[in-house]
């Protein structure tokens, strides 16, 4: 499969495009406004130790106190800690070895172990140091763990730990065997604990005690800092996102690297001359006054990348839609009808669906509960070839994912790791006139809101004079459709009434006005 990676980087924002086969499959933006928290270490205080979750909330200078699980500050049985990798916001999140996040947060087996009250563990008041594994999401704080990782290019080094682990993305056993005979042997005794990443397959044994040192020196760093530091305040950043990018994504599996600024080509190429010269010569600098994603026609792919509806190549589409609890997709045939097999129009429409879903997922960066919904397929063997192409394209997927079995109604039920807002809720805001419904009230149901308000307004008995303001549809539903409205309301309740339109209100947006002085008094009468 052909990879590439393309970053456009301006002074307010830089964009990285992950590629596969000319196909885009993942977007990163990074914003100073927005910076990414993944992987930054704090010195935080113990706000609150809650025995009846058995967790904390940590103050670390952020907006809402982190949460921090009592799994994510226990010490662990190392005999028991899976192979995989973790770290910084690439190293966890995107290579999906991680489990849950940074320093191993959050995941199934971990939450069903035993471990100490919190409340034995922590007390309120209490200094501790911290790194961040998921990002403030919704109305939620930062997650946190107190198992430091930190990333480096080939290796994940574990302070607190001491186990020795490989990547579970390399499967040779022999190899396997190689690399961690070889991390014991490079790890001083009681020193800490550390995992080969996945670039770090057939690298040799200086390549790996130069990271290794690299690393430990940080770690000496933060703990320096950590000493003199009063909390709460931040002690380490994580690598930018160009720099974790070609940390922890560029590799031999990656077949060019194209950047639109000279600055970062040349720190590009310096960081790789230190750490894997062979990959020089696959960085190249796009200098085109046509922009870079423009010349890969990729502004098209990602404005799709917001909308409900996306095509498949069949002639079917899928229906994308996002809500707090979860996010539910569903297939249809559209104006694929195939020629005469009913069954195979269907296998052929989900199991286009089942590709797209797995690229939508990595490319609007969803996390959570997600649920498809399949067409119904009556053969057995079908729905499972659905489901095996689905967990296929996942398998591309550096986030953690799970697609469970069909389920009884049909539904395909999954988990996608998630470690900072989907790129929908990054990018976009709720509508200030649908508050975020993707609905409207229409222009009847305006009117009879009206009336209501009107007839308030008799009732309390103070205004006998009114002027209805609204949208110029409103006020054309009511000129076409009930012109005598207004009339009918004067003659039974006995007040005067006019209608104005205002093009500056919402489509479904009333204002009740006193006539006399041109007073707003919508609050007064209840527009529901």
């Amino acid at each position: 499969m052909k990879r590439e990676i393309l970053i456009n980087a301006t002074a307010r924002e830089t964009r990285v495009a992950i590629l596969e086969d000319d196909v885009l499959v993942e977007l990163m933006v990074d914003r100073p406004d927005a910076a990414r928290m993944v992987g930054d270490v704090y010195k935080g205080r113990v706000e609150a130790v809650l025995p009846g979750i058995q967790a904390a909330f940590v103050d670390i200078g952020t907006e809402k106190a982190a949460f921090l699980h009592v799994s994510d500050v226990a010490l662990e049985d190392d005999d028991e800690a899976e192979d995989e990798e973790a770290g910084g916001d690439e190293a966890a999140a995107d290579e999906g070895d991680g489990d849950g996040a940074s320093g191993g947060n959050g995941g199934g087996g971990r939450r069903s172990r035993k471990y100490p009250p919190i409340q034995d563990i922590l007390k309120k008041g209490q200094d501790l140091v911290v790194q961040v594994s998921k990002e403030p999401i919704s109305t939620k704080g930062p997650r946190v763990t107190a198992h430091i990782s930190l990333p480096g290019r080939f290796l994940v080094y574990m302070p607190g730990s001491s186990h020795v682990g490989v990547s579970r993305k390399i499967e040779d056993r022999e190899e396997r065997a190689r690399l961690r005979a070889l991390a014991k042997e490079i790890l001083p005794e009681k020193s800490g604990g550390i995992i080969v990443r996945t670039v770090g397959e057939e690298l040799t044994r200086e390549t790996f005690q130069r990271d290794l040192q690299t690393l430990m020196g940080t770690w000496a760093q933060i703990k320096k800092k950590a000493n003199k530091s009063r909390g709460p305040t931040a002690i380490h950043r994580e690598a930018k996102l160009t720099a974790g990018i070609i940390r922890d994504l560029f590799s031999q599996k990656v077949d060019s690297l194209t950047v639109d600024t000279k600055i970062a080509f040349d720190e590009i190429r310096a960081y790789l001359e230190q750490v894997d010269p062979s990959l020089v010569e696959r960085v190249h600098l796009y200098d085109d006054p046509k922009p870079l994603f423009d010349a890969y026609d990729l502004e098209r792919e990602i404005r799709d990348a917001f909308q409900r509806r996306v095509n498949l190549p069949s002639g079917g589409y899928i229906i994308v839609e996002p809500t707090e609890a979860l996010v539910s997709i569903d297939v249809n045939t559209g104006r694929y009808t195939g020629k005469k097999d009913p069954e195979k129009t269907i296998l052929k429409t989900n199991v286009d669906a089942a590709r797209e879903i797995a690229r939508q997922l990595r490319l609007r960066d969803v996390g959570g509960i997600i649920v498809c919904d399949f067409i119904d397929m009556e053969s057995k063997a079908n729905r499972e070839k659905v489901l095996q192409e689905l967990r296929q394209c996942l398998s591309r997927d550096r986030a953690r994912t799970k697609a469970f079995q069909v389920s009884e109604l049909g539904l395909i039920e999954m988990t996608r790791q998630r470690v900072r807002p989907s790129l929908y809720h990054t990018q976009t805001a709720a509508c200030p006139t649908c508050a975020g419904t993707g609905r409207i009230f229409t222009p009847e149901t305006v009117v009879r809101r009206i009336e209501r308000a009107i007839r308030r307004a008799a009732a309390e008995g103070k205004e006998r004079q009114l002027t209805v303001r609204v949208h110029p549809e409103v006020a054309l539903f009511v000129l076409e459709q009930e012109p005598r409205f207004l009339r009918t309301l004067e003659g039974s309740l006995k007040m005067t009434l006019a209608m104005r339109d205002d093009p500056l209100l919402h489509p479904d947006e009333i204002k009740l006005m006193a006539t006399a002085t041109q007073q707003d008094v919508s609050q007064r009468f209840n527009l529901g």
